[in-house]
């Protein structure tokens, strides 16, 4: 929080040295931030948070539940409003690098953001059409038709300005014969819509056979939401990344993404690395929503990146992000999950779209951070000391024997399970009279 010149409170990310607090000291910023009550500090202070009796109704067969460690992404500034981003992952210096990103980023602005419409698309496949050309015809003639048994099945939806949009189709060929795919566009405002495309889907499967004469099998959401993309951009100043040598570095490093599939999968991974990790807080699909930005990479037939680094006439880095984004506020685990409910009062989304646009964010924040890890000072030594204290850790250290071996295996630079056990060994004999 900061004190404006009128007196008047105002909240800032913009936090020097968040990482050197304590958790309850951490937590105690975020309660003034996002304006949290003591239960739900309670919640976010609880590793095991999340009852029996909830977790049952969420899933089948369950014998428990994993915590994962919640972490608070700071210096986010995006369309000149600052975020403190939550950030489920279990993963060493992602939450650190999204956050040395987003305070790179505000000397210029921070992000920028815009997205698309959330139009999901439902598919309904009609196999056995002699005519798929004629049978394609017949389903567009029908389209208005289709949208309103479609939008029978939710009028809730329908009441908020959202619900069935368009219909499209295609023939497609396979190694079963032509198949005639009918695409609902359905316009889910503030939910991810999975339940409400697949029952427009499964409710307009009847009409589909009526007019091809053919037989439907599949009617189910795509999670290649092509409609429903979130956008990201920022200006890096290059004195904040560490001058026209580690710019070019990274323009390179995005060259070569763009050039090798191979590369670009890591790439990517690192981009999914924040991405995923807010998805998770807010109780989000991870999975579909990773799904759909893989096949994103690759829909002009030549796996890519996801991101695009450029330098501009100052020298300045240029990124930008554009990604399918299928998450909502409403449904699912994000109103179930008690630290998914914390994790999006601490974000203050209004709207879905605006979840879509944090994450991109957050995406491309975290995208920066590595590239300029690897073209600074390399990604394993920005990693290592973190890596150093899981094993550290996992060797049995405890208390202030986990920063010595730490500090020892980084000087080093051997972090590795066997040399930590001998180190505790070693300075366990020290202390012996």
């Amino acid at each position: 929080m900061l004190m404006r010149e009128d007196g008047v409170m105002s909240k800032t990310s913009e936090l020097s040295g968040f990482y050197r607090l304590t958790p309850k000291e951490r937590v105690q910023i975020v309660k003034e931030f996002a304006g949290l009550t003591d239960e739900e500090v309670e919640i976010l202070q609880s590793t095991g948070s999340l009852k029996m009796e909830l977790a049952d109704r969420m899933i089948e067969n369950v014998v428990g539940a994993i915590p994962i460690p919640l972490g608070i992404a700071v210096n986010f500034l995006i369309n000149g409003r600052d975020y403190l981003i939550p950030m489920a992952i279990e993963e060493p210096s992602v939450v650190a690098a999204a956050s040395y990103a987003a305070k790179m980023a505000r000397s210029k602005g921070g992000f920028f953001t815009s997205s698309t419409e959330p139009i999901m698309i439902g598919q309904i496949q009609a196999v056995g059409i002699r005519d798929p050309y004629g049978a394609k015809m017949a389903i567009l003639a029908a389209k208005n038709e289709i949208m309103k048994k479609a939008n029978e099945q939710d009028p809730v939806l329908v009441s908020v300005g959202g619900g069935a949009k368009d219909v499209d189709v295609k023939v497609i060929e396979t190694n079963s014969g032509p198949m005639v795919i009918t695409e609902l566009y359905v316009d889910c405002r503030d939910a991810m819509g999975a339940n409400a495309v697949n029952s427009m889907a499964e409710a307009v499967a009847p009409m589909i056979e009526r007019i091809t004469h053919g037989k439907v099998f599949m009617r189910i959401i795509s999670n290649l939401a092509v409609k429903r993309l979130a956008r990201a951009w920022a200006v890096i100043a290059k004195e904040e990344v560490g001058g026209e040598e580690v710019v070019n570095g990274i323009v390179e490093a995005y060259n070569f993404a763009a050039a090798d599939p191979f590369r670009a999968a890591t790439h990517n991974k690192g981009i999914l690395n924040g991405i995923i990790g807010v998805v998770i807080a807010t109780g989000n699909d991870h999975r579909a929503v990773e799904a759909g930005a893989h096949a994103y990479a690759a829909r002009s037939g030549h796996y890519g990146p996801l991101t695009v680094w450029e330098k501009n006439k100052d020298g300045d880095l240029v990124g930008s992000i554009e990604l399918p984004m299928a998450v909502g506020i409403i449904g699912g685990a994000t109103k179930v999950h008690p630290v998914a409910k914390v994790a999006m009062k601490i974000l203050g989304v209004k709207t879905a779209n605006e979840l879509g646009e944090v994450m991109a964010a957050v995406g491309l924040a975290q995208n920066l951070g590595a590239l300029r890890a690897l073209a600074h000072e390399g990604i394993q030594r920005g990693h290592m000391s973190l890596h150093a204290r899981n094993i550290a850790i996992t060797a049995g250290a405890t208390g202030d024997l986990i920063d010595l071996v730490v500090e020892k295996m980084v000087e080093e630079r051997k972090v590795r399970l066997d040399r930590a056990k001998e180190l505790i060994e070693e300075y366990r004999k020290r202390e012996k009279p």
